[in-house]
């Protein structure tokens, strides 16, 4: 097959486009992708990249073709709209004046947050009537108000008609969490069009060769560890809330892998909570690095704010990063990824925000049986080989888009 990928965001950036990508052509397929200028997430192009260098490349037998786009800053919500409008008013300039000359079988688009980077797969589709398969990973407006703090109703609602558009005119619709159907079907007749296609991971459990020796020293004791983006989504402040719970505890010891919005608020919580002895953030790490870090921790902690209907349909994907660990999960969390953990039986879940729950959950069924707790770990790594390696899914991808494109 011919694929044209969409997406604001691609390698060097890591995101599952780059999966799909590479994949895709060690099956045969040509593949081109059409993305920004890589800055996301330190805010600035990466270095060796911008607007005069690396614009067209060939990556691992991938085409791919940056349109420009304003780098996205430290993250304000004019900066990251202008982030997003530059990208898809420059990524449908290439669609009409070198992509329409294309010959594709169908596009696939990558629609991490803005959803609106599908208006240049829609305008090639308008133009070549090709294919469309959009994969929704978050949902739209809804992510608005939970992780861009926007009330405007007037606003919300045109946002709405916009999606409710892009998922009429799209040929597939790609549900990375079983929940999002009853969410996606209250907007129009498309039940027929959805098609659910999981996150994945990487084997978190055994490339460990030359990364266990190199990662700091970390602290004795029961390790619970939570690596990932550092957000307003993933409710730090209920977490603290915990450990202040459960900081008489001397054996247990709380780790933050990643940045993000909320990493400077954590760091001023440790220091004024005097907590230095008890928490520690580490901040970012290459992605080979961690399956050392998950080796080291006793408990992976999943977390999301609770309040905004659509975050219980949501599956983070650091779901199944943790599962491949072997490592029992707790989660702070609600609905899509209270489902999964309950069917693997690899952890146990509070409802989002109910930082009491999870300091009892923690004294009362982790503590006191260790053996049942380790065991979870490797149910959870059993469900994962089932369901959630990347073989598996993109062997599944594959047959979608030859289903539709015979």
């Amino acid at each position: 097959m011919r694929i044209l990928i969409v997406t604001q965001y691609f390698y060097p950036e890591n995101f599952k486009s780059n999966d799909i990508a590479f994949e895709m052509v060690k099956k045969g397929h040509q593949v081109d992708v059409l993305c920004g200028i890589p800055n996301y997430p330190q805010g600035k192009y990466y270095k060796g990249h911008g607007v005069f260098s690396k614009r067209k490349e060939n990556i691992k037998g991938v085409n791919v073709y940056r349109s420009f786009q304003f780098p996205r800053g430290k993250g304000g919500r004019l900066r990251l709209m202008v982030n997003y409008l530059s990208y898809v008013i420059s990524a449908s300039l290439y669609i009409l004046f070198f992509f329409s000359f294309k010959k594709y079988d169908c596009t696939i688009v990558h629609e991490v947050s803005p959803i609106f980077q599908a208006y240049p797969a829609l305008l090639l589709k308008k133009i070549k009537k090709i294919p469309m398969y959009l994969w929704v990973l978050d949902l739209w407006p809804d992510a608005m108000m939970s992780g861009g703090g926007i009330k405007n109703k007037s606003l919300l609602s045109f946002v709405n008609k916009l999606v409710c558009n892009i998922y009429r005119h799209s040929d597939k619709i790609l549900i990375s969490s079983r929940r999002f159907r009853d969410s996606i079907t209250t907007k129009g007749d498309f039940d027929k069009k959805i098609e659910y296609f999981p996150n994945w991971s990487d084997d978190m459990l055994f490339p460990l060769k030359k990364t266990v020796n190199s990662i700091p020293q970390l602290p004795s004791g029961f390790k619970i560890m939570l690596a990932g983006n550092l957000g307003k989504s993933q409710n730090l402040e209920a977490v603290m809330e915990t450990i202040l719970e459960l900081r008489n505890i001397s054996n247990l010891k709380w780790l933050f892998l990643g940045d993000g919005t909320k990493k400077k608020w954590l760091d001023d919580f440790i220091e004024e909570n005097d907590l230095k002895g008890t928490v520690s953030a580490m901040g970012r790490y290459p992605a080979d690095m961690m399956p050392a870090f998950f080796e080291k921790a006793d408990a992976l902690l999943l977390t999301l704010k609770s309040g905004f209907p659509h975050l219980k349909m949501v599956v983070p994907a650091r779901l199944q990063t943790y599962m491949s660990s072997a490592k029992p999960i707790l989660g702070m969390i609600d609905g899509g990824a209270v489902d999964i953990i309950k069917e693997a039986k690899c952890g146990f879940t509070v409802p989002a925000g109910d930082s009491k729950a999870l300091a009892e959950t923690i004294k009362q069924k982790v503590l006191t049986d260790l053996e049942t707790w380790s065991d979870m770990g490797k149910n959870g790594r059993k469900y994962y080989t089932n369901n959630f390696t990347k073989e598996i899914c993109i062997n599944n991808l594959e047959k979608i888009l030859i289903k539709i494109t015979k």
